[in-house]
């Protein structure tokens, strides 16, 4: 089949890798010059690592990145849990987007697809792609729409979020913080910042983390007017281990505003196109399941036009990955306002109710699961290497601890 990937994120990287193993002809269309990341830290999850690891670069990502086997927060008003949740045996992997990118890109390349840089996709018609210097592609047998959020041929309309955040590349600070935890500090639900370890970046051996800081949607101008001093001197304030980490910020340009929306599409597909990761579903990041959406996604995609005829597979594409997106959406729009809202309700009842249940089994062992990705098989009917059942069920003593 001649294919097209627009887009090369994290899922189309994968997509065309994956495919370009089937012997399909593969262009990638990006508007970039230079092949080149947009973000910072992210978390890759056991599934998402499945999917790495059955292309063969699972390893290659461990080496770079950061484990991480508890995902841990604390209120900085009361100094109680309010979050902490333990992977077990398999933990998770914390690592910078670069390094993702990375490591995809380069196998991308190697297996021999066409790239298009400078190519800004505007719409597409009959299997043919529209840019916006007014050309038009050639006709491709299928379009994957891998663009993101910014998607121009995605007919999904999501619902911004309340709450963005600020994020920025540090020098890992040792003996600060667990280095293998997602550590949080919150004030109610207003108020959030984080320390992920990240690992290693592509051409550095400094190992680093992801900070990020809780603003309002469009509360990015106002932090800028107030100036860093004034946002070192609140973040501090709020957890005074975050000094070492918020010293290195000297300029703003090194925190990057992100924005949050929220929606599904109802089909991820239509006749000659299918829609992957955030082209597809879009989420908070609060349970950290973006990249590894977009991974499962890939793998769902190509796994079927493996086995099936064109149509029968964009059809069993979306009904493989139809559950799974439908609870992870779910359970975002549930568990954000806890954390991102400036509700005053929601932030008591969890550090009061929701947090005490959350370290008893059998709760502990769902939201473990939650967090890993596997409370539901990622893709239904596909042989995608899932987590041995004996991991499922053994860490409740470890979520009772702190």
């Amino acid at each position: 089949m001649r294919i097209a990937v627009v887009g090369a994120g994290i899922g189309g990287l994968a997509c065309t890798l994956l495919l370009r193993r089937q012997n399909h002809s593969v262009s990638i269309f990006d508007q970039f010059s230079e092949p080149a990341p947009v973000g910072s830290g992210l978390m890759l999850q056991p599934v998402g690592l499945a999917v790495l690891d059955h292309m063969g670069l699972g390893d290659v990502a461990r080496d770079m990145g950061a484990p991480i086997s508890r995902l841990l927060g604390h209120s900085a008003r009361s100094g109680r849990r309010v979050l902490d949740t333990h992977y077990g045996a398999q933990p998770g992997l914390g690592i910078h987007r670069a390094a993702v990118f990375d490591l995809l890109f380069k196998a991308a390349m190697t297996s021999g697809p066409t790239l298009h840089t400078d190519s800004k996709v505007i719409a597409q018609k009959d299997g043919r792609l529209h840019f916006e210097n007014g050309e038009r592609s050639e006709a491709f047998d299928l379009i994957i729409d891998s663009s993101g959020a910014g998607s121009l041929l995605s007919p999904l309309v999501a619902r911004p979020l309340a709450f963005g955040a600020i994020w920025g590349t540090v020098d890992w600070v040792d003996g600060a913080l667990p280095s293998d935890m997602l550590t949080q500090r919150y004030r109610q639900a207003n108020r959030m910042t984080g320390i992920l370890p990240v690992g290693r970046m592509p051409g550095d051996d400094i190992p680093k983390a992801a900070l990020f800081w809780l603003l309002p949607y469009n509360g990015h101008a106002e932090w800028l007017d107030r100036g860093l001093d004034a946002w070192k001197a609140e973040a501090c304030d709020l957890w005074p281990a975050l000094a070492p980490f918020v010293d290195q910020i000297d300029a703003p340009e090194r925190m990057t505003m992100a924005r949050y929306s929220h929606g599904t599409l109802r089909r991820p597909i239509a006749p000659g196109i299918a829609f992957i990761g955030d082209a597809a579903h879009r989420a908070s990041p609060q349970l950290g399941q973006g990249a590894n959406m977009a991974l499962l996604d890939a793998f769902a995609l190509a796994h079927w036009l493996e086995h099936e005829p064109p149509t029968t597979a964009l059809e069993r594409y979306a009904a493989s990955r139809h559950r799974h997106v439908g609870l992870y959406q779910l359970a975002s729009r549930v568990f954000t306002p806890l954390y991102q809202s400036e509700s005053r309700l929601l932030p008591w009842l969890r550090d009061t109710l929701l947090f005490p249940a959350s370290i008893v089994p059998p709760i502990s062992w769902t939201l473990t699961r939650l967090v890993r990705g596997d409370l539901l098989p990622p893709i239904r009917g596909t042989d995608l290497p899932l987590l041995p059942r004996r991991f499922l069920t053994e860490i409740s003593d470890k979520n009772s601890h702190g």
